[in-house]
């Protein structure tokens, strides 16, 4: 094959993987810790909420850990939440810390009953479609990871509302 089509083949290939949804995912690791595609989903103008989510907290290590707190430089504060239903209300409430069992994966997506997520408070701007934001995850055994979140619309085109 000519080199010129060899190079034109190669910058295709690199284009559509770029172009293709799950060259998006992103991760990181932290020790024993994989933590899977940090997300929030986009907020209305003039919000000070937001959350969020990852698609897993993967602990593949022999020993538990926990996520004790996290801090963003998009928010003036971020709490721990559970999301917990209440006979046909959904209740958001603060927790001091995330559980993350030895050898398990835990999901904190948005619209999952009974789920966890990171709820920001006192967002400096609005999370708009498209934007990356730094957050700084602190474990209980694996210490500090700081994590990239990028904002997007959930598949499902519905972002959950956090009244606060």
């Amino acid at each position: 094959m000519p080199m010129t089509i060899r190079r034109h083949l190669c910058a295709a290939t690199l284009l559509a993987a770029a172009l293709s949804p799950s060259a998006w995912a992103h991760g990181f690791k932290a020790g024993d810790l994989a933590v899977d595609h940090p997300y929030a989903t986009p907020t209305r103008p003039g919000k000070t909420t937001g959350a969020v989510y990852f698609r897993a907290i993967k602990n593949n290590g022999t020993e538990p850990d926990r996520l004790l707190s996290a801090r963003t430089p998009a928010a003036a504060t971020v709490e721990l939440h559970r999301m917990e239903m209440d006979s046909d209300v959904m209740r958001m409430r603060a927790v001091p810390a995330i559980e993350l069992p030895a050898k398990t994966e835990v999901r904190l997506r948005h619209g999952t009953p009974n789920g966890h997520h990171l709820m920001l408070l006192g967002l400096k701007a609005p999370l708009k479609d498209g934007d990356r934001f730094p957050v700084t995850l602190t474990f209980q055994r694996t210490g500090e990871r700081e994590v990239m979140v990028w904002v997007q619309t959930p598949r499902d085109g519905a972002a959950p509302v956090h009244n606060h």
